[in-house]
């Protein structure tokens, strides 16, 4: 089985010499021979891209002034447990990044990314306002220490708060997995100034989403906890009502481009095709294999892929068999026989899944940041010298680091390695060196709470800014992991899976989020039996949540473990080059 090294640079290395095959390959980063036809020349209008920029600001705000103080707001608000706060917190950000894929299919199915925009916009938007009113109605009648529980959450208002986190996910999930492509199709590939403008364009979109991040966990937190949850609440609001029009504003000077019909249709086909042809066997030379034509439908070039080795009862679907019928060299019936591009197309999935899988166990740890680590700093003295800092505002702390260290690493670390490698990081030593540094991470939030218990047997308060380290790692680690996991999920992607490969990225949170929250019910039914309240009962001083974090310290070594053993043996995208 041909592999590339884990450890080999995979993004610089030829991957086959071209005396060993019969046609030429190259990766796909180094290969513009495949790129889409243009029609425009002329420069972008920057207008577009500015207004999307803008729009990701506002966006992003609005969507982290709900989710970065949730745990609290179902605590002090629904009087909900530590436990189940945790849980739902968690519940409802997985959803928030499992409807990217739907959004994704959406878009490149029927509607395009400008349609699915401001469709989601729209639920964003009346999910915001139900957020707002039920926050309104629930604080503004008395305070909370004379208000009893069952006054706080009523049945009703709960219902209709929850139905609006609904929506907010919904519509939050339809526009992450399509404005950022939807950005990058403003930009003419064909005109050099305009490749220069949308390299710039990924860096200051990714700016104004952690942006988003910090203006909600300082302002917006403050606001939410000092002042007013509704007043909080209406500033995230009144952010979707600016994003929304401005996006409509700015119809006239989008390029917008028709959806090219799903993908998983071509998927389907390779599994029909290989399931009649189980009892045939395929030909030793992967050369006798189908190719079809170089051109689709619309006589546009698509790029070919390489055959691989692993999966080869796929391979099945590209045998010509007698009773596949060719006619005039176009294929009969494609549920009958396959292109061997087809083929890889699904393989590349196939190769995905143990790599996506390690960024679910990894996102489970870094959720944490939203719910037990809050939790923990609600226990601990909030005040650093004459500032009162609110244990939710540490994300937006989190997010500044995340920011400064993309800046260290690009402008020190990458030269220093390439000063003394000769070569940089490959995605996949990148994302190793990320899931090693979860563990780091998780160890130390643990190493914490003990100090924090065994002070709290004194009857004495730890400063929150032990906090501080647990966070900064987390901050390295998504650098090393998130953004890494995107690029390389994109760039590894078939053609015609960019977005739906790209949302897959945005999925491993999602389901990190969903097994976080299994987690926490599952410690929470076990451990608080026969009496005792648990490892995170309502007063923490009473619980351990050192031992959880020590769990997940252990289930961040396994996943680590596991990481290194699929990337060494990791299969890069082969792409053929026709001369």
């Amino acid at each position: 089985m041909e592999s590339e090294s884990f450890w080999r640079e995979e993004n610089k290395a030829p991957l086959l010499v071209k005396s060993e095959l019969p046609r030429n390959y190259n990766d796909e980063a180094s290969s513009g021979a495949f790129q889409e036809p243009q029609l425009r020349h002329e420069p972008t209008d920057w207008r577009a891209p500015a207004i999307i920029l803008g729009f990701e600001c506002l966006s992003s705000t609005a969507y982290n002034g709900v989710g970065t103080n949730l745990v609290l707001f179902l605590r002090t608000v629904l009087n909900g447990s530590n436990a189940s706060n945790a849980a739902n917190a968690a519940t409802w950000q997985g959803t928030s990044y499992f409807t990217p894929v739907i959004g994704a299919i959406i878009a490149d199915t029927y509607w395009g990314n400008y349609k699915t925009i401001w469709v989601s916009l729209i639920m964003f938007l009346i999910g915001m306002i139900l957020i707002t009113l039920t926050a309104l109605t629930l604080t503004s009648s008395s305070s909370l220490s004379e208000m009893n529980p069952s006054q706080t959450s009523s049945g009703t208002k709960k219902t209709l708060f929850f139905f609006g986190l609904f929506l907010v996910s919904l519509g939050s999930g339809g526009v992450r997995s399509t404005v950022l492509p939807f950005g990058a199709e403003q930009f003419n590939d064909e005109n050099p100034t305009d490749r220069e403008r949308k390299t710039s364009y990924f860096s200051y979109f990714f700016i104004c989403f952690i942006f988003g991040g910090i203006a909600s966990g300082t302002l917006i937190v403050w606001i939410q906890e000092n002042i007013d949850w509704a007043l909080g609440y209406g500033i995230s609001t009144l952010c979707i009502i600016l994003a929304l029009g401005g996006f409509l504003l700015g119809t006239p000077t989008y390029h917008l481009r028709t959806p090219k019909g799903s993908p998983l249709k071509s998927i389907c086909q390779v599994l029909v095709a290989s399931f009649r042809k189980i009892s045939v066997q395929f030909p030793i030379n992967s050369n006798l294999l189908y190719e079809g034509s170089s051109n689709s439908a619309n006589n546009i070039a698509q790029p070919k892929l390489a055959h691989t080795d692993e999966f080869r009862f796929l391979d099945k679907a590209a045998t010509i068999h007698d009773l596949d019928h060719l006619e005039d060299n176009d294929l009969k019936s494609s549920w009958k026989i396959c292109t061997v591009t087809q083929v890889e197309e699904l393989k590349i999935l196939l190769r995905f899944v143990p790599i996506w899988t390690t960024g679910i166990i990894y996102t489970s740890a870094c959720s944490q940041m939203y719910t037990t680590f809050i939790q923990q700093g609600s226990a601990m003295d909030i005040r650093i010298g004459s500032f009162a800092i609110p244990p939710a505002s540490f994300i937006s702390f989190e997010a500044i680091s995340v920011m400064a260290f993309v800046v260290l690493y690009n402008k020190v670390l990458v030269p220093t390695i390439r000063c003394w490698f000769s070569k940089d990081l490959s995605q996949l030593q990148r994302m190793g060196i990320g899931y090693f540094l979860a563990i780091i991470a998780m160890a130390t939030a643990a190493f914490v709470e003990w100090r924090r218990l065994e002070s709290a047997k004194k009857d004495e308060l730890i400063s929150i800014a032990w906090q501080l380290p647990q966070y900064v790692i987390f901050a390295v680690t998504e650098v090393f992991i998130f953004i890494t996991l995107t690029e390389f999920f994109y760039g590894q992607a078939p053609e015609s899976m960019k977005s739906i490969c790209s949302a897959l990225a945005l999925l491993t949170v999602s389901l990190g989020q969903y097994l976080s929250s299994l987690i926490v019910t599952l410690v929470s039914v076990t451990m608080a039996t026969e009496g005792k309240p648990g490892w995170i009962p309502d007063d923490l001083n009473k619980g351990h949540l050192d031992y959880f974090f020590w769990s997940l310290t252990g289930l961040c070594t396994v996943n680590f473990i596991t990481y290194l053993a699929f990337a060494k043996n990791y299969t890069l995208k082969k792409v053929i080059l026709e001369s």
